[in-house]
């Protein structure tokens, strides 16, 4: 079968073996239609944490062609998936920290969206694994785990009734995660560096956003909206400045959702600020199963809107999908089998 294969940070298509389900007994070989491409894919790529030989891709919308499963699916079944499945007995689980459950973190499906098939095991059929519904097209479809991730976070946030909700950085995710605050019943706010981020927020459902262009000016700026400061402030940039403005616009005692990793860590930890501002610094990083079935469920009743975020890309261009990304030209890239 066809997969882009990571060679020396780059995709080279190449002809792999086709998983085979009489290989892992039950579960499901998957023919994929369409896989979205993640922020983390590029990071993994960037990093080295990805190797040769790697295929990525985890956004998946397919087709069930083969299947030997005690679940209710069948073949011929459209689904969408999450990639990690929680052991729902350890330590991590009983606590609420699903992402960080061992077996989360070993689980994923063989080998990754960016091939033409992929097998998906039992447990992953029990619990990550969900049908299209027909009303939602592929590409909206594959934006199941990314939300389901946006989702965690504002679950993590704990948002209280008429507060005021900042989201930093306007890319795919700090969208998404501004209509999931707004899908819950709350105000949302945005800032980015870029002003076409800032008026697209605005056509998704935020109240307001800033363009960042001077750290002060934006400040007073967002003063004449939060006087005492935002109540949650999310961050999706992916920059390390960014952890300091976010606690320059937070109000004391507020809450600072940590949802990007950046290529450096900050070298100054702010303690004192943290210390003295009773400031609430909180990671989130992946879904748990029943974020999944919650993402599902905004996306089919049309909560949540992803209109206009994706770009098509054939899986010969992949590499183009990567570096169009990076340099901002597109928001986010679906890739089609």
């Amino acid at each position: 079968m066809k997969a882009a294969v990571l060679r020396d940070k780059k995709f080279v298509i190449e002809n792999v073996p086709k998983p085979l389900l009489d290989e892992y007994g039950e579960g499901a070989i998957v023919k994929v239609t369409g896989c979205g491409l993640c922020g983390s894919d590029i990071v993994k790529i960037r990093t080295g944490k990805a190797k040769d030989g790697d295929v990525l891709g985890h956004e998946v919308v397919g087709e069930i062609v083969e299947i030997n499963s005690k679940t209710e699916f069948e073949s011929g079944d459209k689904v969408v998936m999450g990639h990690h499945v929680p052991c729902f007995s350890c330590t991590y689980c009983w606590n609420g920290n699903f992402s960080m459950c061992r077996h989360f973190k070993e689980t994923n499906i063989i080998p990754g969206g960016f091939a033409q098939y992929i097998y998906v095991s039992e447990e992953h059929l029990r619990n990550t694994v969900f049908h299209v519904n027909l009303s939602l097209s592929d590409t909206e479809a594959s934006f199941m785990e990314p939300l389901g991730c946006c989702i965690r976070a504002v679950k993590r946030a704990k948002i209280k009734d008429n507060s005021k909700n900042l989201i930093i950085g306007l890319g795919t995710v700090g969208i998404l995660m501004g209509e999931t605050v707004k899908a819950f019943g709350n105000s949302v706010y945005g800032c980015d560096l870029l002003y076409d981020r800032v008026c697209l927020s605005e056509k998704y459902g935020f109240d307001k956003s800033f363009v960042l262009k001077d750290e002060q000016s934006t400040l007073s700026e967002m003063k004449k909206t939060a006087p005492l400061g935002f109540d949650n402030v999310f961050l999706t940039a992916g920059a390390s400045s960014s952890l300091d403005f976010a606690v320059k616009a937070a109000r004391d005692g507020a809450s600072i959702v940590v949802f990007s990793s950046v290529k450096d860590d900050m070298k100054g930890f702010c303690n004192n600020e943290i210390y003295y501002r009773e400031l609430n610094i909180i990671g989130s990083y992946s879904p748990s199963p029943m974020d999944l079935e919650d993402s599902i469920a905004l996306l089919e009743e049309r909560k949540v809107k992803t209109e206009g975020l994706l770009t098509e890309y054939p899986i010969e261009g992949l590499n183009d999908a990567v570096n169009d990304t990076l340099s901002n030209k597109i928001m986010k890239a679906y890739i089609k089998l």
